[in-house]
């Protein structure tokens, strides 16, 4: 076998690159196989490392590739798929659309976004309708139709408010408490993990519910802080309970309205079930 050993190639004129009408073979460093083969029907490579840009006109066919691995962005043009071919679970079309499999049979439609992180942003004008969804919370939901049930969970304990007067309602907007209310004039402490003036915007609400045994008329709830401050309440019937509820339950709502940086406007009712 004749050999040729360069450091260079270059056309007659050494102006340019070299032209092999046939194509080119190239052997590994061991010189047990092809490295690398330039014919008339491409480029066929046992492996290679580009250390600057690749353009390729055509299509890139990845059949055996385990991974893809890109510290930048990764651009699909025409779509995303995956599980093709033998099954695909969710597409992403060039719109931006996203369909997942499993999402199809919950009822829930295409979504021009998606968010999902410590909590979930859903923003389309196809949600119809949604089965059921378990987050950290929900940002925006420009539709939610919930023409089923709709379940809540609430928090119970049985400890009294007159004891500890703690409503988290990071564990939920409603409270039970099993223990009797006891003593005169309780405050209620409505706060979440994050603090409330965290968790809402100005012109966002929430609705709190406490309910709580009751076998005193003389303990009631007259006052709440929120996020450990105290807030005036606006009490439906002009006035703060002056009584609680001989037996039974006594519930006590509030409606808790942003209208500035922990400044809170808040219409407060209290319901006794007692005669």
């Amino acid at each position: 076998m004749s050999r040729v050993r360069s450091d260079k190639f270059t056309n007659r004129a050494a102006t340019g690159p070299c032209t092999f009408t046939h194509g080119m073979h190239s052997t590994d460093t061991a010189g047990t196989g092809i490295g690398v083969s330039l014919g008339y029907g491409g480029i066929v490579a046992v492996g290679a490392t580009i250390s600057g840009n690749l353009s390729v006109g055509g299509t890139i066919t990845y059949e055996d590739t385990t991974n893809v691995d890109s510290t930048g962005i990764v651009t699909a043009r025409n779509g995303l798929k995956v599980g093709q071919p033998t099954a695909v679970g969710a597409t992403i079309n060039p719109a931006g659309d996203l369909s997942v499999a499993g999402f199809a049979t919950a009822g829930v439609g295409t979504f021009n976004s998606i968010v999902v992180g410590s909590a979930i942003t859903l923003s389309s004008t196809g949600l119809d309708s949604l089965v059921s969804i378990n987050a950290g919370g929900i940002t925006t939901v420009a539709k939610l139709d919930t023409s089923g049930t709709l379940v809540e969970a609430f928090t119970s304990t049985t400890t009294a408010w007159s004891s500890t007067n703690d409503l988290n309602i990071t564990n939920g907007n409603l409270h039970f408490t099993s223990g009797n209310l006891g003593g005169t004039n309780n405050t209620l402490d409505i706060y979440s993990t994050t603090g409330i003036n965290t968790d809402l915007s100005v012109g966002q609400a929430i609705n709190v519910t406490g309910i709580t045994s009751a076998n005193a008329t003389t303990a009631f709830v007259n006052a709440i802080t929120i996020d450990g401050i105290a807030n005036s309440v606006n009490w439906v019937g002009g006035t703060a309970p002056a009584a609680g509820g001989g037996s039974g339950f006594d519930t006590y709502t509030f409606n808790i309205l942003k209208v500035g940086n922990a400044t809170f406007h808040v219409i407060g009712n209290q319901v006794l079930t007692s005669a």
